[in-house]
């Protein structure tokens, strides 16, 4: 009689195939790209400084494939069996980007549980006042919306509130963010390697190659990477609805086979949030429109439609008062 347990081996050693090729792809890419940069610098000619522009370019935009790449481990699934080989490989993925994995998992989960649960809960696009706000207020939310997608600010803001978190006591940071409601000191301490080993790194680099070799290869194309992802973090949920069915409030945009590779199937981010669990190289096969009275979200469809749909601006929403007061 055939093991009933078989298939479940088989689709482990297939997963883990598929995960050494993946990490090898995303690193050897990586290291192509810095040897690339590496042998422009120093070469003069108007095309070298072409070249190396493009490169950088490449580099920042494949930071992101670690950062995505990452998030596979964020939910264990690099390694499903082995959870501390699963957060070793996604703690050394986001090492260039200075990001500690336990603080990634913290906030992403809350991300998930509560993902517009109401205007004023992990609503990125949306600013609740207590009264309508003037031209001014309104001028100061578009202001904040725009520099956040558009020009780096959301992958800032991120980076300032790892430090803060990790450098305030636990009873404030919890109070600045209720992501960090369950936030215990063990957490904190676990995360201090990370973002070390991150600024260890940059620093050695700077200090072992000079600073133009620097620039190439961290400097610059984290400022690369900190543009794009501030462009794309919020492009399956802007507009989107909100409610306590939080795993709804979001939409999966069009395959593009480019954007597929690059992102890891990212645009099938309606199936990711309903079921977190299925890896990235079978969310296309296991799609799932989402329920009709959240179809509204599906509206815009392809990346395009996402970006044009972040120059709308945020929302502002009047919080309700209560009767008498």
């Amino acid at each position: 009689m055939r093991d009933p347990r078989r298939p479940d081996a088989d689709e482990r050693a297939t997963h883990g195939a598929i995960t050494a090729r993946l990490l090898v792809e995303t690193w050897g890419v990586l290291a192509i790209l810095a040897s690339l940069s590496l042998a422009l610098i120093g070469r003069e000619g108007p095309l070298v400084d072409v070249g190396l522009a493009l490169v950088i370019t490449c580099q920042g935009a494949w930071l992101h494939r670690l950062y995505t790449a990452a998030h596979e481990a964020i939910h264990y699934k690099l390694t499903p069996a082995r959870p501390r080989l699963n957060d070793l490989l996604g703690q050394a993925l986001l090492v260039p980007l200075l990001v500690p994995l336990p603080v990634y998992r913290q906030i992403h989960f809350f991300h998930h549980g509560h993902n517009r649960r109401d205007p004023a809960t992990a609503a990125l696009d949306t600013f609740v006042c207590d009264r309508p706000p003037g031209r001014l207020r309104r001028a100061y939310y578009r202001a904040l919306w725009y520099a956040g997608v558009f020009a780096g600010g959301y992958f800032l803001h991120g980076l300032v509130s790892i430090v803060l978190f990790l450098c305030l006591p636990q009873s404030v940071a919890r109070r600045v963010s209720p992501a960090f409601a369950g936030w215990r000191e063990r957490d904190r301490l676990s995360s201090l390697p990370g973002l070390l080993l991150g600024a260890g790194l940059h620093a050695a680099v700077y200090a072992g190659l000079g600073a133009d070799a620097y620039l190439a290869l961290l400097g610059a194309p984290t400022l690369v990477f900190a543009w794009i992802y501030s462009l794309l973090v919020y492009v399956y949920h802007c507009g989107a609805s909100y409610g306590p069915r939080v795993r709804y409030n979001v939409r999966s945009l069009r395959r593009a086979p480019l954007l597929a590779w690059w992102l890891l199937n990212f645009n099938e981010h309606a199936t990711h949030h309903r079921d977190p669990s299925i890896p990235w190289h079978q969310l296309p096969a296991k799609r799932r429109p989402l329920p009709p009275e959240f179809a509204a979200n599906e509206r815009v469809a392809t990346l395009g439609a996402a970006l044009r749909n972040l120059l709308r601006g945020p929302r502002i929403v009047v919080r309700a008062r209560e009767e008498g007061a």
